[in-house]
């Protein structure tokens, strides 16, 4: 018995035809480069017509969280994890170099001499674009966050089955 092989370009024409033109990106990082990578990559797709979900999880939901908001739950341990993430999308550390602050500082200014927007920016522009936000309800109840420390504009609480059906259609499915 002879197995037939599809050349790549066949192969991934096969797959494009099957697949609608959907990204899904989780977002579990809450580092100041990586979420403004997430965003540059979602805008980018929104502006090119693509159906767009980010799924916020762990540290990646300060990046929803309203500037400032801590947890306000009643155990001590969850109250602790709202003390040491504080919310807010202009607040996050780089992952690297970060300085106690300062490079990330010399970061944001460099951007704004070269007129890159911020993550603040980019979140605004990729929820105008349609992009979806889906937070996750699991990790939420983790970290003591609740609804009402996320920014507006958060369409989904959900759960990992809820970013599993979005993935299963997606055509690019990204984990940062």
């Amino acid at each position: 018995m002879t197995q037939t092989r599809l050349d790549p370009a066949t192969a991934l024409a096969e797959l494009q035809e099957t697949k609608p033109d959907k990204v899904t990106i989780v977002m579990l990082s809450g580092d100041m480069d990586r979420v403004m990578a997430a965003f540059i990559i979602a805008t980018g797709a929104a502006a090119m017509g693509m159906q767009v979900t980010m799924f916020f999880t762990f540290w990646g939901l300060n990046a929803i969280r309203r500037k400032g908001s801590s947890s306000k739950a009643k155990d001590w341990l969850l109250r602790m994890f709202g003390v040491l993430n504080k919310g807010g999308a202009d607040t996050l550390p780089l992952s690297r170099f970060h300085f106690g602050g300062l490079g990330t500082g010399m970061m944001k200014k460099v951007m704004k001499q070269h007129r890159m927007p911020g993550i603040p920016e980019l979140l605004q522009m990729a929820q105008d674009l349609g992009v979806k936000f889906i937070a996750c309800t699991t990790t939420m109840g983790l970290m003591g966050i609740t609804k009402d420390t996320l920014i507006d504009g958060v369409d989904q609480l959900a759960g990992v089955t809820t970013y599993l059906a979005e993935a299963r259609q997606g055509s690019v499915n990204l984990f940062i």
